[in-house]
């Protein structure tokens, strides 16, 4: 066994290394590689590294972090309109492994308090192959949704099961349900409420990446330590972290960059490093009734797991493919069942013969997830880039700051609101900003950060009238949905009754949904009332229009006096589309948009003459 602290690190890093090369090679997932290497070196295997304090504890990080990350990386807009599915998922791949466990535990003979601890253990899984969906970048897929909404159901109540079986069968727990249920309100508290706000003064006060990675880090060891005080599972509490800083920490940003760095790169592969420690390739020629019952949970779980993913396919009408990402995510088991089997055992409930049986399980189950995680988000990642390319537009958009330069900022916006080519300038004057957009036809932004863009909590969007009839309205609008999706900030859209039905039907288009409100503004004069209604971390996005175009008005000259008097101490920005006189919009995108009126293209036509003369 090697006891020199730096051969074990060499060893270990060596490993992380190494093993993705190999597995690449040999077309195999990573994470079977890991495991695999973790048997080969761990106490049952060559017994090279001890399964000590250190690996054990940065392992755990490691569990944690796969939490933490499907929390932060969950598109909260696609989130909220998939809850009801999420939540119907999550019966479904509790229910069915917990009443099919439930049989084949009495079939192999024992009681009804292991059976239906077993029956609550089939029921939990856990995300060990999210990495997969995030390396592919499908992790916006609506499957992904369901399953991680439906992990968190499923894992609860697993751990109800546990709680009540350990209060009624085995011993009383010293603290009352009163008091357990007044420690769990006290973690959601400051997991929801406290960390976010403290992590917004944070981030507004202090911009540097690596400060933030260390926040977010230790807010998330911190949640997983008072879930395990209040009787909850450390990666629930992990998940709920990820959730309630999901707006704070977008996936493009700096701060996620490190996060993903550390942890896919370090805690990840030592996490499952640790698991394939634990596993005894021995238990499989140790005796017939460890590997029978093995086969039998194997079974069990797969074909249940199975079953809940095809209800979901069936009852949400989604692909096939998507049906395979949601049983490889969910069939998959390591944290959540180690707790309940480790419980279990030392509680009495569960034999030396489950406990085996489990881990060989974990073994099975860890592999065979693995494959078809990877074979479903690789199809899924292929349908995206082949729809990405088919909606591909040529847009290019020159992003600008009034005054000081603000590259940094103008970076960080072109990154959130994935403006792939994008030129930056900044102008010291608001005359030549205007001067240099009007002699140019392509999209423009112009960008006032007045505090840090992961700390909006909402954008207050104005909306000219027959903004919908701008050749590139829909791309505005895209960005918009971007920037929400990637900071969580809502939405509120200041329009009059015609365009609100464009951008109704705009946020209702599938794979583009957006959660937003409405609020009425029938003329540009009362753009105005949005001051009334701003809050500190509110931001303006005003979409303006050059002359000649359909929804120029002459008060957008007056542009730049507004948001200086009304709106200087908020951050705003003001978005032109690109210009492209004559060109319509397609009516799968409008859908129900009305259609210009006679009478404003009358008006519109007189405009254009009348610049025509004052150009002469």
């Amino acid at each position: 066994m090697i006891t020199n602290p730096l051969a074990i690190i060499a060893l270990v890093l060596a490993t992380i290394l190494f093993v993705p090369m190999v597995c690449r090679k040999i077309r195999i997932p990573s994470i079977v590689g890991f495991i695999i290497v973790g048997i080969i070196v761990g106490q049952n295997g060559l017994n090279l590294i001890s399964g000590g304090t250190s690996i054990q504890t940065l392992g755990k990080i490691g569990m944690l972090y796969i939490m933490l990350q499907a929390g932060i990386e969950v598109d909260v807009n696609d989130f909220r309109q998939q809850r009801t599915h999420a939540l119907i998922f999550g019966l479904y791949s509790f229910l069915l492994p917990f009443v099919l466990g439930l049989l084949t535990s009495r079939l192999l003979g024992f009681n009804w308090v292991t059976s239906t601890l077993m029956g609550a253990m089939y029921g939990s899984h856990t995300l060990m192959t999210y990495p997969i969906v995030s390396r592919y970048g499908v992790q916006k897929n609506a499957a992904v949704n369901i399953a991680i909404g439906g992990s968190m159901l499923t894992i609860t109540l697993s751990l109800l099961v546990l709680a009540f079986l350990r209060s009624n069968f085995v011993y009383t727990d010293e603290i009352s349900t009163l008091g357990l249920l007044g420690r769990i309100a006290l973690t959601l508290g400051v997991i929801t409420i406290l960390f976010p706000w403290m992590a917004q003064r944070f981030f507004k006060r202090w911009t540097v990446p690596t400060s933030g990675f260390i926040v977010v880090m230790t807010m998330m060891v911190v949640s997983a330590l008072l879930a395990d005080w209040a009787g909850l599972e450390s990666i629930l509490g992990a998940f709920i972290c990820g959730v309630s800083l999901n707006k704070l920490v977008p996936n493009l940003s700096p701060v996620m960059q490190r996060i993903n760095f550390v942890g896919n790169n370090i805690f990840v592969p030592l996490f499952l490093i640790g698991v394939g420690m634990l596993i005894d390739v021995h238990l499989l020629w140790s005796g017939w009734t460890t590997l029978i019952v093995a086969i039998v949970m194997i079974a069990t779980k797969l074909v249940s797991k199975w079953g809940a993913s095809w209800l979901a396919q069936k009852s949400f009408s989604l692909q096939v493919a998507e049906r395979q990402l949601i049983f490889g995510l969910t069939h998959a088991t390591a944290a959540g069942t180690l707790a309940i089997v480790t419980i279990g055992y030392e509680t009495g409930i569960f034999d030396a013969t489950i406990l085996n049986a489990a881990v060989l399980m974990i073994l099975v189950l860890c592999t065979s997830a693995s494959f078809v995680t990877e074979y479903a988000a690789k199809r899924l990642a292929l349908q995206e880039e082949a729809r990405l390319e088919a909606d591909k537009t040529d847009n290019s958009w020159q992003l600008l700051t009034v005054g000081e330069n603000r590259h940094y900022e103008l970076r960080e916006l072109a990154e959130l609101g994935e403006l792939h080519e994008a030129d930056f300038a900044s102008e010291g004057e608001w005359s030549e900003a205007m001067k240099f957009i009007n002699s140019q036809r392509k999209a423009s932004i112009i960008y006032h950060p007045n505090q840090p863009i992961n700390t909006i909590n909402r954008l207050l969007v104005a909306v000219p009238r027959y903004a919908e009839k701008e050749h590139d309205f829909i791309t505005c609008f895209g960005l918009v949905r971007r920037l929400s999706s990637q900071i969580g900030a809502r939405v509120v859209f200041f329009t009059n009754e015609d365009t609100q039905k464009a951008l109704q039907a705009f946020c209702r288009r599938k794979g583009k949904y957006l959660r937003a409100s409405y609020r009425e503004m029938e003329d540009w004069e009362d753009v105005l009332m949005i001051a009334k209604q701003m809050a500190p971390d509110d931001m303006i996005v005003m979409i303006n229009a050059r002359p000649s175009t359909p929804s120029y008005n002459p008060l957008f000259d007056q542009v730049p006096d507004m948001l200086g008097k009304f709106f200087g101490d908020h951050s705003y920005m003001v978005v032109y589309p690109e210009q492209e006189t004559g060109a319509t919009i397609p009516d799968i995108l409008t859908g129900d948009a009305t259609q210009a009126s006679k009478t404003w293209k009358l008006i519109s036509a007189m405009k254009r003459l009348a610049l025509s003369f004052q150009q002469r």
